[in-house]
């Protein structure tokens, strides 16, 4: 027993011994990261996010393709990498790579691609640039969010006589020196965007000449004087600070396609080369308040109607954008639709003026007359655009011509929310409406729209323009695909209103008008599939929306405590998906939820809808999703027969007990209600055989 005890003690001492040890080795193998699997296939190895510290030791024969990205290698190095050999692509995106050795790229003499964005490359770059001299067939670099410098980069690349594709981006650079691309000719393709570059020295990109795309966005430049690249397609240079931006005249022409200009601080319209084939110009997010060629005083951006005829066929801007297929100039200055400057733009399809100052369009830059009153029509060929989709929400547009329509013959979809619009009465509805701009109504009290007869006009947004009422067949013979009313207060739409749309009309929004049933009596329309109702004061759908074939329905945030039978016995054989969150549903009414479940229509919205039921003296609410109908109170008449049913089982069950325990007493005997009071029965004959039941009219009644 002493022996056991003994060397009981000297095991506690021995695990108490090698405690710390076991203690540190756990929490070292805590805090080391655990290795992910890689994946691998015949030609391509992925060990992203694999833990990695150090390349993989080999690599099986095939493989071409290794990813590294997002692990914790801090140096490409390695004596002998059986297999890295055949590798064409690398990707060590994401590391904490600050070293590559000359000995490991002199391994990968097939390599095309390597990607060394988002690392340290800029602590050892003069090491690591006479590396990079052993990559003589590289085609792609990604050096990416480095914290390179200027003269760190040009190292890089100093002898990269093959490259095509180079991305510096997200780096610390501040200039463009005049030689820095002389060792990479073949470049077509090169990132320099979220750098802080304020200068491009003269001749920077003179040796580049298969140069196509280039990427300048999100620097510092101020000015762009010029520009001479003229085999260059894509060049965008948004986000700086411009403040001008010319080109050069040479004989060449420029094969530019895509110019963006956006966010800059453009005082008036660039300077571009007359001969080129921009087809997508984005100006928007600038400071321009005229389209006149050349700088003007701040005193002159308010423009003449006059001025703006003079803008003919040869005046530089317009000769520049012959090709121009989409033309940005939202969120600029502008205070005039500069008709006769679009006129020269025979490619024109897209055109935005959003958020600009623009008030009245006059009949004088439509047409080329001289007075804002001058509508007078003007040859079609002459004054036509090609223009199909239009954009001039975010104005203070009071009034649109019915030669604004009629000088847009292509258009398709124009977006007029946040103006001022009032549309007129179609001709020919009985009431007697007007029918040009300019004109008055009085029952608008003041000029209106004809949104009516335009012949292609498929989508037209009015929202937020202040609208109060629809006047009879707004839109009549004009093919809407969609209407957007939403944001109009208190708007009243009768059923006249969208008279003569019911075969065309497929999207309808009334969103956050303010409305109630008795304001919105809707027509049969009957392509209708997508109808927004939220944000209004229904407490009953229109009826003449029942016979529409909805698939897509939204009526959230109004007063509705159920959907109707109408609706539920039309709208589920079409009926995709509907919204209904933020209305006062019945909990003891949602019959028209189980309908819709039933029909496999998804309620997008489910778990925020909540219902209400009445306790008494307080109203409860819940959600829909937890079934509370148990909570709903049930009809009196059900109630009283349900305690009459639960009484009578409890005197039966009573009464059962009572005979069960009585001593003595047989079972036969204990199956008719008999009363219980004593001396009512005669003692029982004493006999063997078993006695006979008595007549029920022997029971004696007290």
């Amino acid at each position: 027993m002493l022996l056991f005890e003994h060397r009981l003690a000297e095991r506690g001492c021995l695990l108490l011994w090698l405690l710390p040890s076991l203690l540190r080795a756990q929490s070292n193998s805590e805090a080391r990261p655990r290795a992910a699997p890689c994946q691998q296939s015949p030609t391509k190895v992925s060990c992203k996010g694999a833990g990695l510290r150090k390349l993989p030791k080999e690599l099986g024969q095939g493989v071409k393709y290794l990813e590294l990205s997002n692990n914790f290698i801090q140096n490409l190095s390695g004596s002998s990498m059986p297999g890295f050999g055949q590798l064409e692509y690398l990707d060590v995106c994401f590391n904490q790579l600050e070293a590559v050795s000359a000995t490991t790229l002199a391994q990968l003499p097939q390599l095309r691609s390597l990607l060394l964005g988002s690392n340290h490359l800029d602590r050892n770059y003069l090491a690591n640039g006479e590396a990079f001299r052993l990559l003589r067939n590289i085609e792609v670099l990604d050096l990416s969010a480095n914290n390179l410098e200027s003269h760190m980069a040009a190292w890089y690349v100093s002898n990269l006589t093959g490259l095509r594709m180079l991305d510096l981006s997200g780096n610390a650079m501040t200039r463009l020196p005049a030689g820095i691309f002389w060792s990479t000719p073949r470049l077509r393709e090169l990132d320099l965007s979220n750098n802080y570059i304020m200068e491009i020295e003269e001749g920077a990109f003179e040796a580049l000449e298969e140069l196509e795309v280039v990427n300048l966005a999100l620097n510092s430049l101020h000015c762009i004087s010029g520009f001479s690249l003229t085999q260059l397609q894509v060049l965008n240079l948004s986000h700086n600070a411009l403040e001008s931006f010319a080109s050069e005249e040479g004989a060449e022409p420029y094969l530019l396609r895509v110019l963006d200009l956006s966010h800059n601080r453009l005082l008036y319209f660039p300077e571009l080369p007359k001969a080129n084939y921009l087809t997508h110009l984005n100006l928007s997010n600038n400071l321009i308040a005229s389209l006149l060629p050349g700088p003007h005083h701040p005193g002159e951006f308010v423009l003449r109607y006059k001025e703006m005829a003079r803008v003919n066929r040869t005046s530089r801007p317009a000769a520049g954008l012959t090709h121009v297929a989409a033309l940005d100039l939202s969120n600029n200055r502008l205070r005039l639709f500069p008709f006769p400057f679009f006129r020269r733009l025979g490619s024109l399809h897209s055109l935005s003026l959003a958020m600009n100052c623009l008030q009245d369009v006059a009949g004088g830059s439509l047409a080329g007359g001289t007075q804002p009153s001058d509508c007078s029509p003007a040859p079609l060929e002459r004054a036509a655009l090609s223009v199909r989709s239009l954009d001039l929400h975010g104005n203070a547009i009071r009034v649109l011509p019915r030669c604004f329509f009629d000088s847009l013959p292509q258009l398709e979809m124009i977006d007029l929310g946040s103006n001022s619009l009032q549309p007129c009465e179609s001709p020919g509805s009985g009431g007697g409406g007007n029918l040009g701009g300019g004109s008055r109504t009085p029952a608008l009290g003041g000029t209106c729209t004809p949104f009516y007869n335009v012949p292609r006009l498929k989508h037209l947004s009015l929202c937020k323009n202040n609208i109060t009422r629809l006047h009879p067949y707004a839109f009549n013979q004009t093919p809407l695909l969609s209407l957007d009313l939403s944001g109009n207060k208190d708007l009243v739409v009768p059923k006249e209103a969208l008279g003569g749309l019911g075969f065309s009309l497929q999207r309808l929004s009334l969103r956050g008008n303010q409305m109630d049933e008795s304001k919105a009596e809707l027509p049969c329309l009957d392509t209708l599939k997508v109808l927004d109702l939220s944000g209004n004061h229904f407490s009953l759908l229109p009826p003449g929306l029942f016979c529409s074939p909805l698939e897509s329905l939204d009526i959230r945030n109004n007063n509705l405590s159920m959907l109707e039978g109408p609706a539920l016995a039309s709208w589920p054989r079409s009926l995709k998906d509907v919204s209904v969150a933020g209305n006062p549903f019945s909990c003891c009414s949602l019959a028209w939820l189980d309908a819709l479940r039933a029909a496999g229509v998804g309620v997008q919205d489910l778990d925020e809808a909540l219902c209400a039921y009445q306790d008494e003296s307080r109203n409860f609410s819940a959600k829909i999703t937890s079934s509370p109908r148990w909570l709903c109170p049930r009809p009196k008449g059900i109630s009283s027969l349900a305690l009459l049913v639960v009484a009578m089982g409890l005197f039966l069950l009573c009464s059962g007990a009572c005979c069960l325990l009585k001593k003595g007493q047989k079972a036969p005997e204990c199956a008719g209600l008999r009363s219980n009071r004593v001396g009512v029965f005669p003692p029982p004959p004493k006999r063997e055989e078993p006695a006979k039941a008595k007549p029920a009219d022997s029971v004696t009644k007290v």
